[in-house]
């Protein structure tokens, strides 16, 4: 009898030890705020980014600007990558101004290859916007806005702008969006126009919901759909765009009339040449009233009536 009782005792011992070992709401790997920073490199291929942990005690924004850049164009010896930039293209300068990181090169940046540059950009953007503070980041090559390839000014750029975490260059393309967004009243749609690097592997569809859900750029946009808003499918049949939400598309507090989530989504998508109407489901269910004001069992079309005057 006293054995069983030892036995009890030593497994109600060791559960008791399990229950207050510290994973619950431990996190696995440190991040920002413990001083840890993910500095992306390239591979030896120049195919790949590669991140590095690197831990630092600085902690103002503008220090921390200099120190991860003096590590993003310096390799660690310990590790087998390349510079995010190649040795002949020369850092000037960098300014804060209003969560816009500007950084100024001198004219060699432009001497690199496409594939090269796209990786570059891709891991300076993901490296620096881990700063407090940054939160876009802004080119300049000899004192001139960066142009991409077609001579247009590549601009503001966030960790949105390279989806699914840029690894493989040859596996990514630059699209065009248009994309609805509310104006300051909350009741007319305005376009934005963004060019967002992403994986071939993609639909352009679920990207514009993406991007929609990661919310407008500019000033004088604002968001028609909650951050925590999932898409749990997106698919197109015969020019039908169907997109299936969990609940959370019904729970948005935005400060926005019943239609422009709607609206934003459809006619977003109806920028598309694969999308003539869209058919909206909430955890695979159409018989659902938004806002108990639009019923979800229709095809919606493109309303040009909501869009307003303005266009980025």
């Amino acid at each position: 009898m006293k054995k069983w009782i030892c036995i009890f005792f030593l497994c109600l011992s060791a559960l008791t030890l399990a229950s207050c070992s510290p994973q619950e709401g431990e996190k696995e790997t440190p991040g920002p705020e413990d001083g840890v920073y993910q500095v992306y490199y390239l591979n030896s291929s120049l195919t790949k980014l590669v991140p590095q942990p690197y831990h630092t005690e600085t902690k103002e924004p503008e220090k921390l600007v200099s120190e991860l850049m003096e590590q993003i164009t310096k390799v660690p010896q310990d590790v087998d990558c390349q510079a995010a930039l190649p040795e002949k293209v020369g850092f000037m300068n960098y300014r804060l101004e209003q969560m816009v990181l500007y950084l100024y090169f001198d004219n060699n940046y432009t001497s690199m290859k496409a594939t090269r540059e796209i990786l570059g950009r891709a891991a300076l953007v993901k490296t620096l916007t881990q700063i407090e503070g940054v939160d876009y980041v802004n080119i300049y090559v000899g004192e001139q806005p960066l142009l991409d390839t077609a001579g247009n000014p590549v601009g503001m750029m966030s960790v949105s702008d390279f989806q699914d975490s840029i690894s493989n260059v040859n596996a990514y393309e630059k699209t065009e969006l248009v994309l609805c967004f509310a104006d300051g009243t909350g009741e007319k749609l305005i376009q934005e126009k963004r060019k967002v690097v992403h994986n071939v592997n993609t639909s352009v569809e679920k990207l514009v919901l993406e991007q929609l859900i990661d919310g407008p750029q500019g000033p004088g946009y604002f968001a028609t759909l909650s951050k925590d808003t999932k898409v749990l499918n997106v698919s197109v049949n015969e020019n039908v765009c169907y997109i299936n939400f969990d609940s959370s598309f019904l729970n948005s507090s935005l400060d926005v009339k019943e239609y422009i989530p709607i609206y934003s989504i459809v006619n977003s998508l109806s920028e598309l040449s694969t999308v003539n109407k869209v058919q909206i489901s909430v955890n695979g269910s159409q018989d659902v009233m938004y806002r108990d004001t639009i019923p979800l069992n229709q095809l919606f079309e493109r309303n040009l009536d909501y869009i307003g005057g303005n266009e980025n």
